[in-house]
């Protein structure tokens, strides 16, 4: 269950103006509930039946095209993660403001070694253990109100995306453009 919030606004020297010009005097407050598991969940719930995060193919508007690094999802989420995904959540919802076409899907690396060195750690299959994170991670993206295009979704041990990849790899090695050498890198 999620806490009860209060907003308040209390001037401290009893006089003072807010950013927007209002002007407070002495004694002048505002407290007010904020309910967020009633007020987030309604517009969440509205945002879902309009599909306002789906971009149009065929939309004329123009198009832009808000990608994050997909999470890792070894483990929960922690403040790290809000951070970043705020940031791009704001990036998607500020273009589509502004009239643009967004598509902003989410996804998961969730082939490799982290998946396994937390399967490891666990003591469980990392198929299981990284689709229940992969499930955690969604519902907190979900109560956080992010405007991914879920329709977009990525998930990288699934069998029908690793499978491409690794076919693309094989051809561009059979044409040359896959090859191992020495570099700089970054």
């Amino acid at each position: 269950m999620r806490a009860k919030y209060s907003v308040r606004l209390i001037e401290a020297d009893g006089v003072g103006e807010l950013p927007n010009g209002i002007q407070l005097s002495g004694g002048d407050s505002m407290e007010e509930e904020y309910p967020p598991e009633k007020i987030e969940s309604k517009w969440q719930k509205r945002w879902d039946e309009e599909e306002i995060f789906i971009a149009d193919i065929n939309s004329d508007k123009e198009k832009f095209y808000c990608l994050e690094m997909y999470p890792y999802p070894s483990g929960k989420l922690h403040m790290g993660h809000v951070r970043n995904y705020s940031i791009g959540d704001a990036v998607a919802r500020y273009r589509r403001a502004c009239g643009y076409n967004v598509i902003y899907p989410m996804g998961f690396d969730s082939f490799g070694m982290p998946a396994e060195n937390a399967a490891i750690a666990e003591g469980g299959h990392p198929r299981e253990i990284t689709n229940r994170n992969i499930a955690s991670i969604k519902e907190d993206f979900s109560i956080m109100g992010f405007s991914h295009d879920w329709g977009r979704e990525v998930i990288s041990h699934d069998h029908n995306y690793f499978r491409w990849n690794q076919w693309f790899f094989l051809k561009f090695l059979e044409k040359g453009l896959a090859y191992r050498t020495f570099a700089n890198v970054n």
